[in-house]
């Protein structure tokens, strides 16, 4: 074994999380390949259990048997027309937001290095509460504002944080300003816009798939498809992990494939928030459970977007079969993701 895996560096910035780095991880070392088959079947198995459930039951077998069919039976038409493309956004959706916050708290070296607390999934909101409350534009064009609304808040916050190179701990500080500021703007925004359009755009705010069809989810997906050109960068992601002077020597350039992959997450983490409004806490909680899962030294991007994909979805039955009313997922995440927080501040205050 060469010195170099022998002695992996590992982070003692204490404001940088505190997980060691590995020296070139790949996506998924054994034990991560494990934990991501066994947790992509648990996604499986909850998508045929939900599209199973509602005021039409249906067994596993019959769902099966309605995704597959060809006589256009009414079964068939509730399976795979009204239930499919909510089950199948939450799996795509909660993949594409934890492997966007596995980018960004690989980068940050620090496990709140997330889209929601950076302020780009408030960014994105903004963009869309501009075109909805100002310009007066549609759902199409509220998505558009959405995804340049994320793009903008993502270059002005790597503007202000850059100074002679980039800091994880320097964009978290910069990041949560840069939110507070957009938050209070959104609250302006929805303050004084008409009524109607107000409460639309305050539902649309609190993050539902609840209304997702065919025609928003194609786009969406269609949109996260032409951003897969970016997992190219991973490999450069994994070198970032070791520091700059060590990733320049490796023959990284180091700025260009960070704003590569900050562009890569931002547009990720947009997309989503365009076509279903921001769903906090995915992108947060799901690297780190992946993490704790695989007992990997630095972020698993394929364990990461499994997870993210159970928790969306998980998070979406229980919005819509345990509640006593079908309220928006985003709401359940936020309950979720409190939990997550309480339980790693406990976690932290024992291990100190």
């Amino acid at each position: 074994m060469s010195a170099g895996v022998q002695d992996r560096p590992r982070t003692s910035d204490p404001r940088q999380g505190s997980f060691p780095i590995p020296l070139v991880g790949g996506w998924a070392p054994r034990r991560g390949l494990l934990v991501a088959t066994v947790v992509s079947v648990i996604a499986l198995v909850l998508a045929v259990v939900a599209l199973g459930l509602g005021d039409l039951p249906l067994s596993p077998a019959e769902v099966v048997q309605a995704l597959f069919a060809t006589d256009g039976s009414f079964t068939s038409t509730v399976v795979r027309d009204w239930r499919l493309p909510r089950v199948l956004g939450a799996l795509v959706f909660g993949a594409a937001l934890a492997l966007s916050g596995a980018i960004f708290q690989s980068l940050t070296r620090n496990p709140l290095g997330s889209p929601d607390v950076i302020g780009f999934a408030t960014g994105a909101y903004t963009g869309a509460l501009l075109a909805l409350t100002v310009i007066g534009a549609g759902a199409v064009s509220a998505s558009a504002g959405a995804l340049v609304g994320g793009l903008l808040t993502a270059v002005v916050v790597y503007l202000l944080a850059y100074r002679r190179g980039m800091q994880g701990f320097r964009l978290i500080i910069v990041g949560i300003a840069v939110t507070a500021m957009l938050h209070a703007a959104n609250l302006f925004l929805l303050l004084r816009a008409q009524e109607d359009v107000a409460m639309a755009a305050a539902i649309w705010g609190a993050g539902s798939i609840a209304l997702l069809g065919w025609p928003a989810l194609v786009p969406a997906m269609g949109g996260l498809v032409l951003c897969t050109p970016g997992l190219l960068l991973v490999p450069s992601l994994r070198q970032l992990e070791l520091g700059d002077d060590a990733a320049a020597a490796h023959g990284v350039s180091v700025e260009r494939s960070r704003i590569g992959l900050v562009l890569f997450a931002v547009a990720l983490v947009a997309i989503v928030t365009a076509s279903t409004g921001p769903i906090a806490f995915v992108a947060l909680a799901a690297p780190q459970v992946a993490r704790r899962l695989t007992g990997s030294a630095g972020i698993p991007l394929v364990s990461s977007a499994a997870v993210g994909a159970v928790v969306l979805l998980g998070a979406d039955l229980i919005a819509q079969h345990v509640l006593p009313a079908d309220v928006p997922v985003g709401i359940v995440t936020v309950v979720l993701g409190g939990v997550y927080l309480l339980t790693l501040l406990v976690h932290e205050a024992r291990s100190r």
